[in-house]
């Protein structure tokens, strides 16, 4: 088992979640609008629809894996194309962080656990990402790879649900640093930027 493989998916994960993106943008707009429990619930719905992606993934790219290295290779370029693009559409956007309570009525926490769920779960996005971003941190030989990719999913989950409840909790606080600060926006756009290149990097580089 490598651990260090590990360790580096933990760190990607984290710069990740810090990033500003519409899943915990959202989070932060519940939390301000409704309250920080509201916000969690958000999060507890988001990180639930993850269970299934991971599911999806786990078996079906395992599949994959045993009938041809080929394939597998295939889909770790495509995965390493996949996260350069996710890297140029970043350094294309506006680095400016927006906060408007427009798109954050209220609901109940049922309602936002609920919303979060179909959010990620429908999301074609968050398939494909999870797609390009889990193969190449398969960390072990001895171990099937159904269950690599729960540990990572659930990493990845677990590492998520830190900070998006973090932010859920620190959301006055963050919210007031945005806005009394030009330069976050900017600094978090290149540490995405950053993740995303060095992540397709590892892809290419790295052994099956």
């Amino acid at each position: 088992m490598n651990y260090e493989i590990l360790i580096a998916f933990i760190g990607a994960t984290a710069a990740l979640a810090i990033s500003p993106g519409p899943d915990n943008i959202y989070v932060l707009m519940q939390s301000i609008t409704n309250g920080k429990k509201y916000g969690l619930a958000t999060v507890a719905g988001l990180m639930t629809g993850c269970l299934v992606h991971t599911t999806l993934l786990a078996f079906g790219v395992s599949a994959i894996i045993k009938q041809s290295d080929q394939l597998f290779f295939s889909i770790k370029l495509f995965g390493a194309a996949y996260l350069l693009y996710l890297a140029i559409q970043v350094y294309r956007s506006d680095s400016e962080i927006s906060l408007t309570n427009d798109t954050t009525p209220k609901k109940s926490l049922a309602q936002l656990f609920r919303q979060g769920f179909i959010m990620n779960v429908l999301n074609p996005k968050v398939t494909i990402f999870f797609l390009a971003f889990f193969p190449g941190f398969l960390f072990s030989e001895s171990l099937h790879t159904v269950v690599q990719f729960y540990v990572l999913g659930f990493l990845f989950i677990a590492v998520s649900s830190f900070i998006f409840s973090t932010i859920a909790i620190l959301s006055g606080m963050i919210s007031e640093m945005i806005t009394k600060n030009s330069n976050v926006g900017t600094i978090l756009k290149w540490l995405q930027i950053i993740v995303f290149v060095g992540i397709a990097l590892y892809l290419l580089l790295s052994d099956k």
